[in-house]
């Protein structure tokens, strides 16, 4: 199975502050003052929605360009919400600078729709924990 991306994440002594490794970017997260952290970094929803984001904006920038077409500056605007039943939802919100018709606007949210991290989040990932031994010499 090919390798797509990996992270560590180490706790630190400060409540729910963590570091973390992806790739070769350093980031941190924490969890708001009201859940018992000190609202320092994103939280991991926060991540959620950014890397969601990303995937949006670089696939609709990608397709752009192989079209020849000008997004201009291009935004994309999510929140995640919670329901009566506990189920998440996000709610996406497009937008560009440029004067787009509704017909122009079709195709940009038809790819949205099926982004890599679109239809891992829609999909679902398998998930597999295991215990590790932080004891054993490498």
């Amino acid at each position: 199975m090919p390798h797509v991306a990996s992270a560590t994440i180490v706790s630190t002594d400060r409540n729910y502050l963590h570091h973390i490794d992806a790739g070769h970017f350093a980031m941190t997260t924490d969890e708001p003052a009201k859940l018992g952290g000190q609202g320092s970094a994103p939280a991991p929803f926060d991540y959620h929605l950014a890397s969601l984001a990303a995937c949006t904006a670089i696939t609709l920038r990608m397709y752009a360009e192989r079209k020849g077409w000008n997004l201009g500056e291009f935004r994309a605007e999510l929140r995640l919400d919670r329901d009566e039943d506990g189920k998440l939802h996000v709610q996406r919100t497009l937008h560009s600078d440029q004067p787009l018709t509704d017909e122009q606007w079709q195709r940009p949210l038809e790819i949205v729709a099926n982004t890599p991290v679109t239809k891992a989040m829609r999909e679902g990932v398998g998930i597999a924990s295991v215990r590790g031994d932080m004891t054993a010499s490498s």
